[in-house]
């Protein structure tokens, strides 16, 4: 008989420590808001300090004491090092290749790292859900030396096809990217509540690399649509420790 153990931590905070460890020190991290925003302050309070978070309303190296609210939040000006214009955001730190990670959540994903934050539905003009939209995601996702992903995992997320490609990720494989001349390597890391994926060096594929600790390869492979492949090597994502729980936990009750 396998003994039950408590968790003393939910899903949620497992996925946001598990895409916190994923940045270290020094790294200039374009930040998404909601998901992405939670880990890389998370990372910025616990093992890396000097991370500079850049958001799209042109705040460079804010340190928010609480999560802001979207990329006009007053707090990420208010604790900037520099505020910039919008089109200097994109035009001398993003297009050049000067942010190292961009940090990206999702509404649909498919294997092959695309996002889609535009429309559910086949039918761009009477879909079924029209979602917020591309934002600056796309020059993100096409510019950045990286790009990790943070969502949670289902069906109606997780998708062999995206219905809109918002954010090219490795299109129908690899190659694809180098064929548009997009610089950026794409989607590198894939980080949900469930473990961790990575793309396939010879295909780009997503591939489960990691399960968080109480989740089995077969609630992975129900969580997706598509035939999940998983790697030789699986590993098993430590669980949160308490000072990043108390961080996390701190991180989201500031007012």
């Amino acid at each position: 008989m396998t003994a039950t153990v408590e968790r003393t931590y939910t899903s949620d905070e497992m996925m946001s420590v598990a895409a916190a460890r994923a940045l270290s020190g020094g790294q200039r991290v374009f930040v998404g808001i909601g998901l992405p925003s939670t880990a890389a302050n998370l990372a910025r309070r616990t093992h890396a300090g000097d991370l500079v978070l850049i958001y799209e309303s042109g705040t460079l190296g804010s340190k928010p004491t609480r999560l802001p609210a979207s990329i006009g939040d007053g707090i990420l000006a208010d604790t900037a090092d520099a505020v910039i214009s919008v089109p200097e955001v994109f035009n001398y730190w993003l297009q050049p290749g000067r942010i190292d990670v961009g940090f990206l959540g999702a509404a649909q994903l498919d294997k092959f790292g695309n996002i889609n934050t535009t429309v559910i539905g086949t039918d761009y003009a009477d879909p079924k859900v029209r979602l917020p939209g591309a934002g600056g995601a796309p020059e993100i996702a096409a510019n950045c030396h990286e790009v990790y992903v943070v969502v949670r995992q289902s069906k109606r997320s997780f998708v062999e096809q995206v219905d809109f490609i918002t954010s090219f990720g490795h299109g129908r494989g690899k190659g694809d990217r180098e064929k548009l001349g997009l610089p950026g390597a794409g989607p590198t890391l894939v980080i949900t509540d469930l473990g961790v994926m990575r793309p396939d060096p010879d295909t780009a594929e997503l591939v489960l690399t990691q399960i968080h600790e109480g989740v089995t390869v077969e609630q992975v492979k129900e969580a997706t649509g598509w035939d999940l492949k998983v790697a030789p090597d699986l590993t098993t994502t430590p669980a949160p420790t308490e000072a990043e729980l108390t961080a996390l936990r701190e991180l989201k009750a500031a007012k």
